[in-house]
């Protein structure tokens, strides 16, 4: 025998939908938030829109006619995008879309490309560096690390000329210029 709820406990009642509870148990999507430090849930969630959108995009590219032209056209075109996105290894053919995911993206993150190329220890700092404004890309300061780098733009990843952090890296290389101490 259950007792009566009271007046309060009623009225929290009210407010929760049992019916259209939504349990949080995609336990993959919580690995990959903390794989590559993603504060953001609707970041990755547009990240799995776009490969949706993408691959059914690949699927009816497939679905045409292997000779017609407009296909060879449209499915160079498509796999050179993800290809100098960085989002594929290769562009030799279709099937290499089915295996994209929303972690293709999440690796095209500005930290996760800075650790990876030995500019941060981890994905933490690299976020802090990024938030804190000591990274650029090419000629602008990138404060947002939801930033995507393509394959183009890693190579004018650095940091900022007034930042600490790189006259630190100088002096510990000893590659500090005398002109450069101001």
């Amino acid at each position: 025998m259950v007792r009566k709820l009271k007046f309060h406990e009623q009225k929290l009642l009210k407010k929760v939908d049992f019916i259209s509870w939504k349990l949080d148990n995609n336990i993959h999507e919580v690995k990959i938030l903390k794989r590559y430090k993603i504060q953001k849930r609707d970041d990755y969630s547009r990240y799995c829109k776009i490969t949706q959108h993408i691959q059914k995009l690949a699927t009816k590219i497939k679905d045409l006619d292997p000779t017609d032209p407009f296909r060879i056209e449209c499915s160079a075109s498509l796999l050179e995008k993800l290809y100098s996105m960085g989002l594929i290894q290769n562009k030799w053919s279709l099937d290499v879309v089915k295996h994209l995911s929303a972690s293709c993206f999440c690796r095209r993150r500005l930290p996760v490309v800075m650790v990876r190329s030995k500019m941060a220890d981890s994905i933490t700092t690299a976020t802090k560096f990024v938030e804190q404004g000591h990274v650029r890309v090419g000629p602008e300061v990138v404060k947002d690390p939801a930033f995507l780098v393509t394959r183009n733009m890693e190579d004018f990843v650095t940091w900022v000329d007034s930042s600490a952090i790189k006259k630190h890296i100088m002096e510990y290389n000893e590659m500090r210029d005398d002109f450069n101490m101001a």
